[in-house]
């Protein structure tokens, strides 16, 4: 588990995450709503492209895709989606193929999750967040030395 205390230390998870992130992967953020995921996830993005970069939240779009450095970003948001085949009919599986992917809310695909991912639970904690990281597959090599 990792005490983040304010959206500043969410905010440098996000950015310390980002150049770790590779082409295949996914990055699974869960947690309650108001959690902080939006938060580290425009860190993350803007880490990869600019600070400046707009980041609108994909709530009602489904998923927006940025060009980084090297990699492609697909940010998914979940939260309306009633079927898991519904992540794949907008382009996850491709998003995949073509760069890497954050996804908020995860556990709408039911155990469909991408093989190579950091899943990355937040949940409150007073003023703070508590996060928890856990590996799967390829993210099991040891980088999550933060």
């Amino acid at each position: 588990m990792r005490r983040l205390a304010d959206e500043g230390q969410t905010a440098r998870l996000g950015q310390a995450l980002a150049p770790l992130l590779r082409p295949g992967e996914a990055i699974c953020l869960s947690g309650p709503l108001g959690a902080g995921k939006t938060s580290l996830a425009r860190a993350l993005i803007r880490a990869l492209t600019s600070p400046e970069e707009e980041t609108p939240s994909p709530t009602f779009t489904l998923v927006q895709f940025y060009d980084g450095a090297g990699l492609t970003l697909a940010h998914f948001d979940l939260y309306r989606l009633t079927d898991p085949d519904e992540a794949y009919e907008i382009g996850l599986d491709e998003a995949l193929d073509a760069g890497a992917a954050l996804i908020e809310w995860p556990e709408r695909l039911e155990g469909r999750l991408p093989p190579d991912r950091l899943d990355i639970e937040i949940a409150l904690d007073g003023e703070g967040r508590m996060a928890r990281l856990t590996p799967h597959g390829a993210w099991k090599d040891g980088r999550l030395e933060l």
